[in-house]
């Protein structure tokens, strides 16, 4: 029988306010501080740093972990990297529960096809480029993990949840001494990355007069479509924010059945199989969305339960505490010897990742190339938030297709991204027919990426 003053009471309620009291401090420094306010560093991540600066300087002077005493519970540190694991699928959860768009065009559907590859394609390029990288640090370095480079693609093109998911898998699996820490490092690059190349390539724009900024800390933009048509009342007898969290929670445990079973089948993959609880959640979300729309059509349900503008809400504030727990969870001192490595992934993530999305928007995006681009690059290195900033310092009232793109493309990016995903569990066990593989697969994504410009040039 639990006491209501003991610490593992209140461990969790402390964790959580103490990442949401960063989240505040954060944003009040971005809106006060000029060169945080224009350096598009997302709120969350600036929140998480200020949280990793003071747990390193407790953890340098007094020699213990800061998240682990008895004010966070004794275990603060392994409820960040929880709270990190749920956010990531029920953020993506609530995303898939936003209704789609109406018909679209043959040449809007070819360009989110195409944002979709390009993503896949962006993966690949970027395991490709971090394997290289710690196979040859591997000659090097005495027992360092070869496979640790393929956390790149998961930590910059990705973000801060997969990037812990893998980096659990190769810690629990194959023996990676710090694969968490590690991959939630690549992560927290990957954000200062889309900072630094974002700003670099808007003051590039800038100075050729190309753009003309709008800071979208400045924005004074309302709220718009907050309700659609034979929605429920916002207030009635359940609140209706309470109804979107339900169905968000409904399809999170239908996938926590799916890996059960999964896990049963296969238990010798099971941290494979939990480690896809985004993907089974979106899936899952998927399942209920359309047996909730086949019930409407058939009239037995006569109300619209899902709101989108609530639903937006709902994964933006999951969104925003994985990655402020994420950085937080980082312990500094674990990875003394890889610094050197990931110094080298974060640098060599940013140029392969900045210049191949620029090449790619100026082929295949002509329209609209340096929105795309801008878009592309900050989700392919941080988070779709990212990306949203980036294109709202050009695009504020996202007038051109590339928010869309960004929105639609998630479907043909996981049915191409899945066989990456298992490439990375046998990357340990088999790193040069993995490398192959990855090579391989790059090339058949940028043939079907450019098939346009490359059968267009066989048929001339």
């Amino acid at each position: 029988m639990a006491n209501f003053w003991d610490s593992n009471v209140w461990g969790f309620i402390n964790v959580m306010a103490v990442l949401l009291l960063s989240l505040l401090v954060a944003n009040m420094l971005k809106r006060s501080v000029k060169f945080l306010k224009y350096s598009l560093i997302p709120t969350s991540v600036l929140g998480g740093s200020i949280l990793l600066v003071i747990s390193s300087v407790y953890e340098i002077i007094t020699g213990d972990v800061l998240f682990d005493t008895a004010f966070f519970g004794g275990n603060g540190m392994a409820t960040m990297e929880i709270i990190t694991y749920h956010a990531l699928a029920l953020g993506f959860i609530a995303s898939t529960f936003k209704s789609g768009g109406g018909k679209m065009s043959k040449q809007r559907t070819i360009e989110i096809f195409n944002t979709g590859v390009t993503t896949v394609s962006t993966y690949l390029m970027q395991a490709i480029v971090g394997f290289g990288i710690t196979i040859i640090a591997s000659f090097i370095l005495t027992d360092f993990f070869q496979a640790a480079g393929v956390l790149l693609p998961f930590g910059y093109g990705q973000g801060t949840g997969q990037a812990m998911n893998y980096g659990n898998i190769y810690e629990t699996e194959y023996g990676f001494v710090g694969g968490k820490s590690f991959g939630l490092t690549i992560a927290a690059l990957g954000f200062l990355s889309a900072s630094i190349g974002g700003v670099v390539h808007l003051n590039i724009l800038k100075k050729k007069n190309k753009i003309k900024l709008t800071n979208a800390e400045d924005s004074t933009e309302k709220a718009t479509n907050i309700e659609g048509d034979n929605e429920i009342p916002m207030q009635a007898s359940m609140d209706k924010l309470t109804v979107q969290i339900a169905f968000v929670l409904a399809a999170y445990l239908l996938a926590y059945g799916f890996m059960y079973l999964l896990g049963l089948i296969l238990p010798g993959m099971k941290a494979t199989i939990y480690g896809f609880n985004f993907l089974l959640g979106v899936l899952s979300a998927t399942l209920v969305k359309t047996v909730v729309n086949k019930l409407r059509d058939k009239k037995i349900i006569n109300r619209q339960y899902v709101n989108d503008f609530l639903m937006t809400r709902v994964s933006n504030f999951l969104f925003d505490i994985m990655v402020v727990a994420g950085i937080a969870a980082i312990r500094l001192s674990i990875l003394e010897n890889y610094w050197g490595v990931i110094l080298i992934l974060g640098v060599v993530g940013l140029f392969t990742t900045y210049f191949y999305n620029l090449w790619i928007a100026k082929t295949l995006f002509k329209d609209y190339e340096q929105e795309q681009f801008l878009m592309m690059y900050g989700m392919l290195t941080g988070t779709a938030s990212t990306g949203t900033i980036l294109l709202r310092e050009i695009d504020g009232d996202f007038k051109t297709p590339a928010a869309d793109n960004m929105v639609y493309q998630n479907f043909p990016a996981i049915v191409f991204g899945f066989p990456m995903m298992l490439l990375a569990t046998l990357a340990p066990e088999k790193p040069y027919l993995t490398m192959i593989i990855l090579v391989v697969f790059f090339a058949v994504m940028n043939l079907i990426l450019f098939r346009s410009k490359i059968f267009k040039r066989k048929n001339k």
